[in-house]
């Protein structure tokens, strides 16, 4: 390398311009009590991504209503009680350089589940017993699409219309603790996805039935949404680029990387600045647990080319995420034009200096320049010195 990247050049989108192009995504955590408060795990966890030179630091999903938890240690964004802790992070994030971005979430037909270490199996008499009693998930239909999980309530037009408003609020707690980019999740077979999705979705009224009626409600809370997030901010939105992947193959039985595009054209139209490229989710052969306990292994950057369509069929600006594990890969996807953020998640959980270590890898940071100077003077020190065998 010369000393040029792509990875490391910025990237502005409104008002907003990330420092380089390298985002870590939202990962739950489940470690918050029944009130959904973040905590000072949560403070570390996303603070040191920030130390560790990510340009661009995004909480786990901040649930909007607390029907719409995973599991009983989700965040909230569901009340002003959440602002002041989020807003200590997002100080804090400020304080490194780096972009403070928030997702915000609701698992639908996922609800009502144990953490993933005590089983991800929905919450039953055990956790009941304990004080955690499964609720009543909600979903664009009452049929399941995960054997065993409970089986979710279809949503009434008057609760769809309660929910938009409910996004709304929460944009506007987040705005309220200084985020700077808004990620509205729509994938993985949760709530949104669950309308989008003809495998999930079997309505019959005007939130269902072909394409126009799935996308009623994610058209809709992209709107509520942009309509009090502040103009200068930038919204990303999640996506499941195509529903069926059991094999990682490029089958599709259900939403297709089509569809997607037509999407990303409606959401472009109504304020959404860029599509975060994710997919499947809405059956259990699409999940992480499903694959480990098969022993299958997924391709790296296997997502990549659904945010490289969607990028070059519309032209709007797209995140890839899916098995990125260094910073050759990711400067080689963004050399190829496949995409114009890409997001860090279980490599930064390993290494939380990802970033800085990406910029060696690339050559760009010769001398520890870009560490943390309490940090960097040290580990400059140790290079020129050496270690003796």
């Amino acid at each position: 390398m010369d000393g040029r990247s792509l990875l490391f050049s910025p990237f502005t989108l409104r008002g907003v311009t990330f420092p380089n192009r390298i985002v870590i995504a939202p990962m739950q955590m489940y470690k918050t009590g029944p009130d959904g408060l973040a905590t000072d795990w949560h403070f570390q966890h996303l603070a040191k991504y920030a130390i560790g030179g990510a340009g661009t630091v995004m909480t786990e999903g901040l649930i909007v209503d607390p029907i719409g938890r995973n599991t009983y240690g989700d965040c909230g964004i569901w009340s002003d009680d959440h602002v002041p802790p989020l807003r200590r992070i997002a100080d804090f994030l400020h304080q490194q350089g780096t972009v403070a971005a928030a997702q915000l979430h609701h698992a639908g037909p996922k609800s009502a589940r144990q953490r993933p270490w005590e089983g991800l199996g929905p919450l039953g008499e055990a956790e009941a017993a304990r004080g955690e009693p499964p609720w009543q998930p909600v979903s664009s239909s009452d049929s399941r699409t995960i054997e065993g999980w409970h089986q979710p309530r279809a949503m009434t037009v008057a609760e769809i219309r309660e929910l938009v408003t409910k996004y709304a609020d929460a944009a506007q707690r987040v705005d309220a603790a200084g985020f700077d980019v808004l990620d509205i999740h729509a994938a993985h077979g949760y709530l949104i996805h669950s309308f989008l999705s003809p495998v999930a979705n079997h309505r019959t009224d005007e939130y269902g039935g072909d394409r126009d009626g799935r996308m009623r409600l994610a058209l809709e809370i992209a709107e509520a949404v942009r309509s009090v997030w502040p103009t200068e901010k930038p919204i990303f939105f999640r996506i499941s680029c195509v529903d069926w992947r059991s094999d990682l193959d490029d089958r599709n039985d259900g939403w297709s990387i089509d569809d997607s595009c037509v999407l990303a054209r409606e959401l472009h139209s109504r304020g959404i600045d860029l599509i975060d490229c994710s997919s499947g989710g809405i059956r259990a052969e699409n999940s992480l647990l499903d694959f480990a306990k098969k022993r299958k292994k997924m391709r790296r950057g296997h997502q990549v080319p659904y945010a490289e369509t969607i990028r070059n069929a519309t032209g709007i600006p797209t995140m890839a995420v899916g098995v990125i594990l260094d910073g050759p890969q990711a400067e080689a996807i963004l050399e190829a034009d496949q995409s114009d953020l890409v997001a860090i998640g279980r490599e930064a959980l390993t290494d939380p200096h990802w970033a800085v270590h990406a910029a060696q890898a690339l050559g760009v940071d010769p001398g520890w320049g870009m560490w943390p100077p309490s940090y960097g003077w040290w580990l400059h020190l140790r290079e020129r010195t050496g270690v003796a065998d």
